[in-house]
């Protein structure tokens, strides 16, 4: 059926009047705001007609039927769908293997070649010197007046003696 073999505004017309019967019915039994909301709905289809809103409306429900039937019943889009669903599984999985295999490298310290299939940027790195590994570690033998010797130093350099 093709939107010009429908008579419309019989059609809206009736909506219409049986949308204001409910919203009376509604006004009495529910109440002021309920008889206003089902009168504010019962309206639409006859404003729709006079706006010439209707061939819109047809022609966007036949498009939605139209996509959603080709989409049920057309293998090649299942088909579609189903190497969709394969190829975001490989990215999860390809992901995973790749933090493991990275973490597994860099658990073991060893600076050497990257793993297979790892870009430069991916590639483990040695970790930088910390400043407490460097630091000079103060030696049980000094005597004492050499304990303070870098103190003195220090104040020396900013004018305390």
């Amino acid at each position: 059926m093709t939107f010009d073999q429908i008579a419309w505004l019989p059609l809206c017309a009736g909506l219409t009047a049986a949308g204001v019967a409910m919203a009376y019915l509604a006004f009495r039994r529910r109440g002021l705001s309920a008889g206003l909301r089902m009168t504010a709905w019962a309206l639409l289809p006859l404003a729709a007609y006079l706006t010439n809103a209707l061939k819109t409306i047809w022609n966007i429900g036949t498009a939605l039927v139209s996509f959603a039937t080709g989409l049920v019943f057309s293998p090649a889009v299942w088909a579609g769908v189903v190497l969709a669903g394969i190829s975001v599984l490989l990215f999860f999985v390809s992901g995973g293997i790749r933090g493991r295999t990275l973490a597994k490298f860099r658990a073991m310290g060893r600076p050497g070649k990257a793993p297979e299939g790892a870009t430069a940027a991916e590639a483990p790195t040695r970790p930088l010197p910390s400043a407490k590994k460097d630091a000079p570690k103060p030696v049980a033998n000094k005597p004492a007046s050499d304990d303070f010797s870098d103190v003195e130093d220090i104040l020396k350099k900013h004018g305390i003696s």
